[in-house]
Formats: C-alpha cells, sequence, structure tokens
C-alpha cells in the first residue's frame, strides 16, 4: 500500500522509524524532506529550517515563507499519491495527541480526496476536534498493523 506520513516536522525522527517499520509490513511510504535549502540555496537539515521558522514573524526574510509553501506544496502532492495516510500525533505544546494546522490541512485533503486517515494515537482535545472526528480516522493505537 502507498501511505504518506503526515505530522509536525517536530516527530520527524519518530516518522523515520515509522517509516522502516512500515516498510518492513510492505508499504511504499513518503515523508517529508529532510532538508531544505537555505537563503543561499545550500541544503540545511529541515530541523534547523524548523528551528529559523519557528523563531520567524511575517517580516522575516521572504525565503523563510517561501520554503514553507513549497514544502507544504510538496508534501500534499504526496497526500493525493497515496492510497492513505498516517498521522503522527503525538505530545507537543502540552497538548497530548497534537495535530495542528498544516497536518489538519493534510487531513483535509486525504479526506477530499477519499483516503482513509490513520491516527497513531487517540484524537487530541483541540477546539477543532468536531473536524477531526467527521472526517472519521481511524485510530490505531500505535499498532501499524492495523493498516489495511
Amino acid at each position: 500500500m502507498k501511505i504518506t506520513i503526515c505530522g509536525s516536522i517536530a516527530f520527524y525522527d519518530e516518522m523515520l522509524k515509522i517509516k522502516s517499520d512500515l516498510e518492513k509490513l510492505s508499504h511504499e511510504v513518503k515523508l517529508p524532506p529532510d532538508k531544505v535549502r537555505n537563503k543561499e540555496g545550500e541544503l540545511i537539515s529541515v530541523g534547523e529550517y524548523y528551528n529559523l521558522r519557528k523563531n520567524s514573524n511575517e517580516e522575516s526574510p521572504s525565503w523563510i515563507w517561501e520554503r514553507k509553501k513549497e514544502a507544504m506544496t510538496a508534501h500534499l502532492e504526496k497526500v493525493a499519491w497515496a492510497e492513505n495516510i498516517i498521522i503522527l500525533n503525538y505530545d507537543k505544546r502540552g497538548i497530548e495527541n497534537y495535530v495542528g494546522a498544516n497536518t489538519l490541512i493534510e487531513m483535509g485533503l486525504a479526506f477530499w480526496l477519499k483516503k482513509e486517515i490513520y491516527l497513531l494515537n487517540p484524537i487530541p482535545e483541540v477546539e477543532y476536534k468536531e473536524e477531526i472526528l467527521g472526517m472519521q480516522p481511524i485510530i490505531l493505537n500505535g499498532d501499524l498493523s492495523r493498516i489495511k
């Protein structure tokens, strides 16, 4: 099965492990890029870019937001490519099973394209919980073998 992994880039190390686990179950897996280009065009780690972006604001250099746009577009294409998506929703910012705005957008696209949506962990208690419930994701409770 073709699967795209979605979730906060803060969970990138976990994404790599889940990718490996899914490949052992004979799935073809895509995930966000591990590198992006900086202002000078040099490749930097996605972690370094994430830190730069988190310390930025609307007045920050335009290349930061250009890369964000590129990353969002590229990952939405991966969602469209996949047969289903899995959301890695770990704890973040004091929110248990965090699902952020970008991930919600990716879920919305998958929902609209009638793809199965899997959540690794239960649905978080967030103000947009009803939207997540409406997409009727399958909760894996950490068990990747439940992906069918």
